[in-house]
């Protein structure tokens, strides 16, 4: 990993990258995620429900769930599909206090410098008992030009997502093994080549062939307490409980 990004070029990455790839994408119903299963059970029991940063890649109910993102090619097909969708960003939420009992930011943590500051938003905007569902990509060792390419600013060690998330009031419940991201370094270094030298093309076959077969050979989330052995596991998906202390102001 070189010199860490700052705010600024962190923010011309991932707006440059997900606007692009949002503005040529159609919207993937979250029925067709492995997430659906839980996310199902999770909204049925939780009307306030917020998902940061989904683009068009929404694991939440449409209906009834209110989408807070970046891009405004997003915004346009969430809103164009009846979705409540706002333009925000994860440092500044434009929610009121303890406004949800469920959140999720997937795919989002690792893109902001001040990570601190986005879980202190997040813990601001749960109620008491509130549900968090995150994603975060692992192992610094593991980093590679793409996760500079599509604007990450870390990856995480295990015990230090953990530590962070407790920090600000999140107990992890279970976690499972996570991503859609290609193990193949040598498609990895094609598909960054392509979206570099030839953008409108790659995007086509992002959206229209990688994108659904990754859909099509998703394996089931299998869900373990805590965090248990995660040698060699690229991302996690974390549920976590917002616990109020008596004796905190978190």
């Amino acid at each position: 990993m070189d010199t860490p990004r700052n705010d600024a070029e962190l923010l011309r990455a991932n707006s440059g990258f997900y606007e692009a790839l949002w503005s040529q994408a159609r919207l993937v119903e979250p029925q067709r995620f492995n997430t659906w299963p839980l996310l199902r059970e999770l909204a049925a029991a939780a009307p306030r429900r917020l998902e940061v940063a989904p683009g068009l890649r929404p694991r939440l109910p449409l209906e009834g769930t209110c989408f807070v993102d970046l891009s405004q090619a997003a915004l346009r097909q969430l809103r164009a599909r009846g979705a409540s969708a706002m333009h925000g960003m994860i440092g500044a939420l434009p929610c009121a206090d303890a406004q949800f009992d469920l959140v999720c930011a997937f795919d989002i943590l690792e893109h902001v410098a001040d990570d601190a500051g986005a879980l202190r938003e997040l813990a601001r905007v749960a109620a008491p008992n509130a549900v968090l569902l995150l994603s975060v990509p692992l192992h610094a060792a593991a980093w590679t030009a793409f996760d500079d390419f599509v604007g990450h600013c870390r990856r995480y060690e295990p015990a230090a997502i953990v530590a962070l998330l407790e920090a600000h009031g999140f107990a992890l419940e279970r976690s499972a093994i996570y991503g859609m991201q290609p193990k193949s370094p040598r498609l990895l270094a094609w598909g960054q080549w392509y979206l570099t030298h030839q953008r409108e093309r790659a995007m086509w076959w992002y959206n229209r062939v990688f994108m659904p077969l990754g859909l099509r050979f998703q394996k089931p989330l299998q869900w373990r307490g805590g965090l248990p052995e995660v040698d060699g596991v690229d991302e996690v998906l974390l549920a976590c409980r917002r616990v109020v202390r008596a004796t905190s102001e978190a």
